[in-house]
């Protein structure tokens, strides 16, 4: 008998973009700059350091395990009910809370491919199957989404935009498929890149649960915010999804110092335009890099980051590293031919420019 659950035999654990510091330490670099994990290049804002310093002298405590003032605000601020909120440690910590509550061995769920791995995980994890629908022009097939659903289906994710190509689909689209989807079936809409959209055509989850829709919505502090260190993201969904996600919820789950940054952030609305200007100014010129050494990335790409067929996105991200760039290579998210560039500052754009150069022109 073996000491392991069979239902984790054939995963491969989540592959993090790695630390700038190993890659300097490895290569005897000077200068590394990271372009892999969709973290936003700037800080977190003033209010969220100065709250996170008022919180230092009370860490010997526990935080609040029901992230009660934070989830208050949340739902004050979206008009929305203090039992229909969810804050979990990052979006991706959300996503296992409800496979969770929700999914016994032989359930299934099913998701779009290439998209973010942690559909796939959490629902394996637990003895359930995952089943990928292949994306259609790098976009989610919604229509195949519906016809792999079965009896036994509990979730269906909608990344929207979609990890990691950026794409989003239209208003119209979701708003059809929503309309088909089994009443036994939750869609769950993953917006985690919400705060970098413009696009008057871009359908925002809450508004759909506001009208009564049965989804669950997924928002993060971990990107636009400057929050990624410190793991914490909230979400949407009916009350009994809810009340049902607390139940396996870790008693502490998000950090002290995580909800008070949180809570602090939630008043950056100018600084949130900014950043986002600053990401479209910088995702239009990671593609015009691109475009100069004839590889097309896939667009328009809705968040910060762009996807780009390269013909084998391992081999270029060895490359890249050893020029002191690190992007991310796409082998778990099932795209091995890609690579995923995050937007950086200007100047960390200028040095992937640089790089990029390097490594296709074989200069070294």
């Amino acid at each position: 008998m073996s000491l392991f659950r069979s239902s984790i035999d054939g995963l491969v654990p989540y592959e993090p973009g790695k630390p700038v510091e190993a890659v300097q330490r490895e290569l005897g670099l000077e200068h590394v700059v990271k372009l892999a994990s969709n973290e936003g290049p700037f800080p977190p804002f003033p209010a969220a350091l100065e709250a996170m310093e008022r919180a230092a002298p009370e860490l010997n405590r526990y935080p609040d395990g029901g992230a009660w003032t934070l989830r208050s605000a949340l739902a004050e601020r979206h008009g929305i009910a203090f039992e229909e909120v969810i804050v979990g440690a990052g979006a991706d910590g959300i996503i296992d809370l409800l496979a969770q509550a929700t999914l016994d061995p032989g359930d299934d769920v099913v998701c779009g491919w290439p998209s973010f791995p942690s559909y796939v995980l959490t629902a394996a994890k637990l003895g359930a199957e995952a089943r990928r629908v292949p994306l259609g022009d790098h976009t989610y097939a919604l229509d195949g989404l519906l016809e792999a659903i079965g009896p036994r289906t509990k979730l269906v994710y909608v990344c929207h935009p979609n990890n990691p190509t950026g794409t989003a689909n239209g208003r119209d689209e979701l708003l059809a498929f929503l309309d088909r989807l089994p009443e036994h079936v939750l869609c769950v809409l993953d917006q985690a890149y919400f705060e970098y959209i413009d696009d008057p055509d871009y359908l925002d989850g809450l508004d759909l649960f506001r009208e009564g829709r049965r989804v669950a919505v997924l928002r993060t502090f971990s990107k636009i915010y400057g929050l990624a260190g410190l793991r914490v993201g909230w979400g949407v969904a009916p009350a009994d999804v809810a009340t049902a996600t607390s139940k396996v919820r870790r008693a502490f789950d998000v950090a002290a110092a995580a909800q008070a940054a949180a809570l602090a952030s939630l008043d950056g609305a100018e600084e949130i335009s900014r950043r986002r200007r600053l990401n479209a100014t910088g995702r239009d010129r990671l593609a015009e890099i691109l475009s100069s050494h004839g590889l097309e990335p896939v667009g328009p790409s809705r968040g910060n980051f762009l996807f780009v067929d390269v013909g084998g996105g391992r081999e270029l991200f060895d490359r890249l590293q050893r020029e002191g760039v690190i992007v991310r290579p796409l082998d778990s998210f099932g795209a091995p031919e890609a690579i995923r560039i995050t937007v950086g500052t200007p100047e960390e754009n200028e040095v992937f420019a640089v790089a990029l150069g390097h490594v296709l022109s074989g200069v070294s």
